[in-house]
């Protein structure tokens, strides 16, 4: 489990920069479409952004950032697998597992999907872009990404209630008593005063000396005979 957190950590890390440059994978795609006289239909699968890149980008630019969003969800389609390896899952997590699967299929048609707050990928597009053109592929990431977090959580969950009760089972076998402490915190302040009675008894007869006897008070001028 902690193996797949950190490797969704370090997806989201790399996600984080890619969305940075939206405004650049935009441009990469509109060129691309261009360059492939296909300017008509909507940006709707992951594998027409791999076909734009492999036959139709002549821009060292545009071929990085087309690389990067392809190489964001080859490493989740990997994820996926390990997920599924990981954890055997219940009927929550097999259906956000499915639910990943099929977004990040080559061939997935996205033309209808739209990602929502609290992410603006959308709304950073134009009118034009965000309702026929690239809504869609912009969304499929922040998407999964979302139902992986979510998936982990659940996850996680799932292993505390499995182990919670044999924890319980454990803390009925030792009970512990309110009214202990309290009874050996009064024994041992009982002791305490007693030993030191007996230590100021012990010292008082080990320091005390014997007072001389004063003689009798006699007027002045007589003496005894």
């Amino acid at each position: 489990m902690n193996e797949v957190v950190e490797t969704l950590r370090k997806i989201e890390e790399k996600y984080k920069l890619f969305q940075q440059q939206q405004f650049t994978f935009i441009r990469a795609l509109e060129r691309t479409r261009e360059e492939a006289h296909d300017m008509i239909r909507p940006v709707s699968s992951i594998v027409q952004v791999q076909c734009y890149k492999d036959h139709h980008c002549y821009n060292s630019t545009d071929r990085r950032i087309l690389n990067m969003f392809i190489s964001i969800c080859n490493e989740l389609r990997c994820l996926c697998q390990r997920m599924e390896t990981v954890h055997a899952g219940d009927s929550v997590t097999k259906g956000l597992l499915e639910k990943c699967k099929v977004l990040l299929n080559d061939s997935n048609d996205l033309t209808a999907l739209r990602a929502t707050y609290p992410h603006r990928v959308v709304n950073h597009l134009s009118l034009e872009e965000a309702r026929h053109r690239y809504g869609g592929v912009v969304s499929v990431l922040p998407i999964v990404l979302d139902s992986m977090r979510e998936w982990v959580t659940h996850s996680k969950l799932k292993v505390l209630y499995i182990v919670s009760p044999g924890c319980a089972r454990c803390k009925k076998e030792t009970p512990t008593s309110p009214e202990a402490p309290a009874a050996l915190t009064s024994n041992n302040n009982e002791n305490t005063v007693k030993l030191q009675e007996k230590d100021f008894k012990k010292f008082m007869a080990a320091n005390q000396r014997p007072q001389k006897k004063k003689a009798p008070w006699r007027p002045p001028g007589k003496h005894p005979y």
